[in-house]
């Protein structure tokens, strides 16, 4: 069979998705978070001694990047369903990001 769009790449690859539950997301309850946003939440619960280690522990739990970790971590600090998920860990990063705001 011939392929009628002409796009001999494949198909487009799935853009990556902000916090929150998908339908079929395993683990993902109605109305709740997703495992990966209790995930990022629970890696920012723990104490880590340094960034190295910090790093690394979210590349082999969550399997992605830093960056993707922190730009999801930092979506979830506006979602009501993270607050109330997790009240002190959401609120204590919520005034570290304002602090770090009122620097610049």
């Amino acid at each position: 069979m011939t392929d009628v769009t002409g796009d001999a790449a494949g198909p487009e690859p799935e853009p990556e998705r902000e916090p929150g539950p998908e339908p079929e997301e395993p683990g993902a309850e109605p109305g709740g978070l997703s495992d990966r946003d209790r995930a990022v939440l629970a890696l920012e619960r723990h104490g880590w001694p340094g960034p190295g280690a910090k790093e690394r522990a979210i590349r082999e739990r969550l399997g992605i990047s830093p960056t993707r970790y922190f730009q999801l971590l930092n979506a979830l600090l506006d979602d009501p369903r993270a607050l109330e998920h997790d009240p002190v860990t959401v609120n204590r990063l919520r005034r570290v990001r304002e602090e770090r705001r009122m620097r610049r």
